[in-house]
């Protein structure tokens, strides 16, 4: 390994530890009866304050623009700022420190806490893009599946800390989200430097290890979830969480000291030529370029992408045909499943399943191995001739949802469980391929600025699909007898018929995506 490797590595821990406390969204149904009930607010305005997170991410495009004129550690700080005014004020409002926030003040509030994670989330992505220019999709996956552990670390450090009266639990979760990735972000800051890698460095087995590592803290987190070590005191759960978060920092370690073994050999050797005057300087020299040749070799896939990848502005990328493709296919796909996940407990209450807690755990235990996912099938199979292309790996993924909205359908509880696993594991299985995508289908000279217009999605879908959902649940609440909750299979039927056939659409197109880049993705290999 050479000193850019360790540098990598650190910069990669950094990038785990942001991306673990990031989905502070995740945390709204934790404080959002307390809105509720304070500003008396019906279901249609609760969940619009549920979309104001996402539609946080229709400015997300200023987080990328800030990247080309500002240092990305002054772009992090700025978006845990906004983080703190955001979460901040709607916490004192909550705790009685400011006499009144309208119903309007705190919309914009969660706007602006949205926005605040597309500026975390930006500066992750460009310093993976620029650090691991040959393994982006491996280095990707791992740091952005501990997104689905932020919620977990959330409630683990709120078990701790809090007592558990509702009220205090909800000031304690917003008060997490304000000041926990402002303190992250000054912690990672010194760690996130952008390193210039013109070759790859040896990272086969920092990667396997690192792989094992996040598996681990990930069936942790599921174990620990699903209650199976309720007799452990809450916080030896923290504990051992913090502990595994702090685990990825022994792979730069061991890089560092297999560079200080490494430069010792070399003095050794060194010194042996200066009194052996029989070595054949000719036969080092095509030894070392051989080495050279094997070493390059090992990403030969993803330089040659690099090399048919074209560099594409923000304009030219709004009128082509592969954009919009792309975007209602994700639409259609990763944002209709956060939907979906979004209102799993809601979902889970009309049908009268008890242990809506266990579901939710379900899924984001199912979400976190899914953006996994893609990095795992790209390190042991890139080589394979049987590796199916980004395109085409949304194509499938979006086609076995479409299939699990349609299996919501069936009244059994074993559908709900086969359907919330399906769509977690596809959700963030495509949340994290579409990382790579963009800058295949893009480049990555403008990807900070492309890929918040293309995630500009979510909050588009997420208020449609959202409101369509909550119209008919209103609908069939007042069919049943007027009540402000449904109770029934029949509450969501209709709305997983429409979603299952929108999902459908958004399958037909990303099959149409996939046979328009499929002669891109030939070039490369």
């Amino acid at each position: 390994m050479h000193s850019s490797s360790t540098l990598q590595w650190l910069s990669l821990v950094g990038i785990i530890w942001l991306q673990s406390i990031s989905g502070t969204n995740t945390n709204f149904p934790a404080y959002s009866s307390e809105f509720k009930n304070l500003l008396s607010l019906s279901q249609i305005q609760l969940n619009n304050l549920a979309f104001a997170s996402d539609a946080g991410k229709l400015f997300g495009w200023l987080s990328g623009v800030a990247t080309l004129y500002l240092p990305l550690w002054l772009v992090l700080v700025v978006g845990a700022v906004l983080g703190l005014i955001g979460y901040g004020v709607q916490y004192l409002f909550l705790v009685n420190k400011i006499a009144f926030l309208s119903y309007f003040h705190i919309f914009m509030l969660t706007v602006l806490a949205g926005n605040s994670i597309c500026w975390l989330n930006t500066v992750c992505y460009a310093i993976v893009i620029k650090n691991f220019p040959y393994t982006r999709q491996i280095a990707v996956g791992l740091s952005s599946s501990y997104v689905g552990l932020s919620a977990k670390i959330y409630t683990d450090i709120v078990d701790v800390v809090s007592p558990p009266h509702p009220k205090k639990r909800a000031n304690t979760y917003l008060l997490l989200n304000s000041v926990l990735p402002i303190m992250v972000s000054l912690l990672a800051a010194p760690l996130l430097r952008e390193i210039s890698v013109k070759r790859t460095n040896g990272l086969e087995r920092g990667f396997i290890a690192l792989f094992i590592i996040t598996i681990f803290t990930g069936t942790y987190a599921v174990i620990s979830s699903l209650g199976l070590l309720d007799m452990v005191r809450p916080l030896f759960h923290g504990i051992g969480l913090v502990l595994l978060l702090v685990t990825p920092l022994v792979i730069p370690l061991a890089s560092k000291v297999v560079e200080v073994f490494d430069k010792i050999c070399v003095n050794k050797i060194m010194e042996s030529r200066v009194h052996d005057f029989t070595v054949d300087e000719e036969r080092g020299e095509n030894t070392n370029e051989e080495k050279v040749g094997e070493e390059v070799d090992d990403d030969e896939d993803e330089i040659n992408v690099t090399k048919v990848m074209e560099e594409i502005g923000v304009k030219l990328m709004l009128r082509r045909v592969q954009f919009w493709l792309y975007f209602f296919v994700y639409m259609f796909g990763a944002t209709l499943g956060m939907v979906y996940l979004n209102n799993l407990g809601q979902i889970a209450e009309s049908r009268g399943y008890s242990k809506t807690s266990t579901l939710v755990s379900l899924s984001s235990s199912f979400c976190f191995f899914g953006r996994l996912m893609p990095a795992l099938l790209h390190y042991f199979f890139s080589k394979s001739k049987y590796m199916v292309s980004r395109t085409g790996s949304i194509a499938i993924l979006t086609t076995l949802m479409a299939g699990a909205f349609y299996l919501l359908l069936h009244k059994h509880h074993i559908s709900l469980y086969i359907s919330t696993a399906i769509i977690g594991v596809c959700t963030g299985a495509i949340s994290s391929i579409a990382v790579a995508t963009t800058t295949e289908l893009f480049g990555t000279k403008n990807f900070n600025v492309n890929h918040n217009i293309l995630v500009a999605n979510i909050p588009i879908g997420s208020f449609c699909f959202g409101y369509l959902a909550a119209i008919l649940y209103q609908k069939e609440a007042f069919n049943h007898g007027g009540n402000a909750n449904c109770m029934g299979y029949d509450c969501y039927k209709n709305t997983f018929l429409i979603w299952g056939a929108i999902c459908t659409v958004g399958t037909l197109l990303s099959y149409i995506l996939y046979y328009r880049t499929r002669r891109f993705y030939k070039q490369s290999l």
